[in-house]
């Protein structure tokens, strides 16, 4: 299918989704958002795909964020229910999202990043919530997704200022797993794929949901007794994955995961 403002590429169980709005730096307004919901919708429901890889067109930027220019000439501001960029409000997804970050990552950018479980970042990278700047808060996420990744006080450093962070930095402070160079971002990004799907997809989505659910339990002894109930948690156990991953190891060799 043909996408207006981003595009989509299958590898396999993996999907590719690319910001696609170079000329302004591939900035999110409403009419992207939707497209982008209905992207992530299908990545989602398709049995199929395990793994996606979200980046940005272009050298110069993964995404500006939000489209200021847009809103300022009277575009509407009203995203779906999924959240920005199709994203950031996606809280049952438990497939798991990788960001290859290629440049400038501001506001509803950074957001996006954060939204996801692994970030990659170009040596050019650049990480900013400067939205305070230009009367805004960066309420897609930003204000509660960076304190719980690297804490109170490095978070509201970097909210409080509206400082840029370099991918050094963002490794420093422990919100970017690996920082390489522009031209290897990709094959990067594609090998934290390639070690994801040589699991259960089953045993990764129980793993992801235990994570996010555990959380936000109000500590570890309920996060513990309560994870049975969790939904994906249960499906694994359920599922012919929970089956062949010990049996594939009795038999010494690799194992056919299924993903149901």
């Amino acid at each position: 299918m043909a996408y207006e403002f981003c595009k989509v590429e299958r590898e396999g169980p993996l999907t590719i989704v690319t910001l696609n709005r170079p000329e302004v730096m591939n900035a999110i307004h409403a009419p992207a958002s939707e497209e982008l919901s209905a992207v992530f919708d299908a990545f989602a429901n398709d049995p199929e795909q395990w793994v996606a890889i979200v980046t940005g067109a272009g050298e110069r930027a993964f995404s500006a964020g939000n489209d200021l220019k847009y809103q300022a000439s009277g575009g509407k501001m009203s995203w779906p229910k999924s959240g920005f960029a199709g994203l950031t409000n996606r809280f049952d997804l438990d497939k798991p999202l990788i960001a290859a970050v290629n440049g400038i990552a501001m506001g509803g950018g950074f957001e996006i990043a954060l939204a996801c479980d692994i970030i990659v970042a170009s040596e050019a990278a650049v990480f900013a919530l400067p939205e305070p700047r230009v009367g805004l808060a960066a309420l897609a996420g930003g204000l509660h997704r960076l304190p719980r990744e690297i804490g109170a006080k490095q978070a509201l450093g970097m909210i409080l200022t509206g400082r840029r962070v370099s991918a050094a930095e963002g490794k420093a402070l422990g919100f970017v797993n690996e920082v390489v160079a522009p031209g290897q971002l990709m094959d990067t990004a594609r090998n934290w794929a390639k070690q994801i799907l040589e699991l259960s997809p089953m045993s990764v989505r129980a793993s992801k949901q235990a994570v996010t659910r555990g959380l936000a339990e109000p500590s570890v002894q309920a996060a513990i007794e309560n994870q049975r109930n969790y939904p994906a948690i249960a499906a694994m156990f359920r599922s012919e994955d929970f089956i062949e991953g010990p049996m594939a190891f009795a038999q010494k060799r690799p194992p056919q995961w299924k993903g149901k």
